[in-house]
């Protein structure tokens, strides 16, 4: 055995998400040896992809976007693969579908955006100003700002109630899992800055090939695969098969449920449930990477995944991702078949359910105020990080694990 080996574990960080993964990364940059301790059988957390008679299955529909700080900083973008979704929306409103697309990436869009085809020339006018706005001021801009609702603040703005209901609240339902538009406008803000100066993906070999990715950093043997930790101890944790980890240092680095159940006196925010279905077929509905939003039904967004990644499905097959708020209720998924008739315009009586994924505490519920960061310092010796620490993003996550390890780093140095 080598000396590295019989040297004491510094630090335990549990649960291998990315908040997890970030904080395990850095502290063993920093010099710490690191236990990483995840109950499943894969790292990801919510951000896993599954294999199932040749199709990718994200738990859950998600994208990943190419301008987010920490992703620049962590990702080898290129090895990702990445394939991008349309700059733009089919949106279903009560007069039918419309367009909406950034024209300046998007051939054709400008015609669609003639005043009166989708938005008025007033909401057209406001709702480039806006964008421009989050586009080219700093981040840091935005976090002064005043919070208010989503809803206030585009109302506010000067955008119609047609506008809202009728594009942006379906569209910002499945970035938000809300659909009152009641999360953050602050945090609205840095999505909608983050959509205009980046790219929305996917990996070729489905989302989880982003914490698949940054695991690979890990020196050997930090991470431990099927160790689901029973509690933190005054000496580290006890894992459930009965064994301990002890270490002067512990990073809950969990899901909000998880992390309150393991410190007991940890405030939590709400979370938002999301279900999404997986329908395959032989002939695609909709022959471009696009998303479809719908304003007057259950579904939250719908899209063929297959035509975004050609990869997420056996050659000759369309994959077909659709989401709903909420769990996957009894008489649900007719409901969703037969909206998807109406959205997509054809026949869905012959897709074949391949799937249903329920995300239960898929995000944390963001509203107003909500702190955009917060310590994850607990008590001497135990941190907290991850999304519902900072902001329901893949940004929020990273950027969570990152400020553990800091502060434990500093921590450590005032001792010394």
């Amino acid at each position: 055995m080598t000396d590295e080996h019989r040297r004491p574990t510094d630090a335990v960080v549990v649960g291998a998400g990315l908040a997890g993964l970030a904080c395990a990364l850095d502290l063993c940059r920093a010099g710490l040896k690191v236990a990483l301790l995840e109950a499943s059988d894969a790292v990801g957390g919510r951000m896993r992809t599954d294999r199932r008679d040749g199709f990718l299955l994200d738990r859950g529909f998600q994208v990943f976007n190419t301008s987010y700080p920490q992703v620049k900083r962590r990702l080898d973008l290129r090895s990702l693969r990445l394939r991008p979704f349309t700059a733009g929306i089919i949106a279903h409103t009560r007069t039918g579908p419309v367009r909406l697309a950034d024209p300046t990436r998007e051939q054709g869009a400008v015609g669609a955006l003639l005043p009166g085809r989708v938005l008025s020339a007033r909401d057209l006018g406001v709702l480039a100003a806006l964008t421009a706005r989050d586009a080219m001021l700093p981040a840091s801009s935005v976090r002064r700002r005043r919070d208010e609702t989503t809803s206030a603040a585009l109302f506010r703005a000067g955008l119609s109630d047609d506008a809202i209901t009728g594009v942006l609240r379906p569209f910002l339902s499945g970035v938000f899992l809300e659909d009152g538009l009641e999360t953050s406008a602050r945090f609205f803000h840095l999505v909608w800055r983050s959509m205009v100066r980046g790219t929305l993906c996917l990996p070729a070999q489905g989302i989880g090939a982003v914490p698949h990715q940054l695991a690979q950093g890990l020196p050997d043997g930090v991470l431990r695969l099927g160790a689901p930790v029973a509690q933190i101890t005054d000496t580290g944790v006890a894992l459930e098969d009965g064994s301990e980890v002890p270490a002067s240092i512990v990073v809950v680095a969990t899901d909000a449920a998880a992390a309150a159940r393991l410190l007991p006196d940890l405030t939590v925010p709400d979370t938002r449930t999301v279900t999404t279905y997986y329908h395959a077929t032989d002939r695609t509905p909709l022959a471009e990477p696009t998303l479809l939003v719908d304003s007057t039904g259950p579904v939250v967004n719908t899209c063929v995944l297959s035509e975004v990644a050609p990869t997420y499905a056996p050659p000759g097959t369309a994959l077909i991702s659709t989401s709903v708020l909420g769990a996957d209720l009894p008489g649900r998924a007719e409901a969703v078949l037969r909206r998807l008739a109406d959205l997509y315009a054809t026949d869905t009586s012959g897709w074949t359910r391949i799937a249903a994924c329920t995300v239960e505490g898929a995000l944390p519920a963001m509203r107003p105020p909500w702190p955009l960061s917060r310590t994850t310092r607990v008590r001497p010796g135990r941190y907290v990080c991850g999304d519902h620490r900072a902001t329901g993003s893949v940004q929020g996550a990273l950027a969570s694990g990152t400020r553990a390890a800091r502060e434990v780093a500093a921590d450590l140095a005032r001792r010394t």
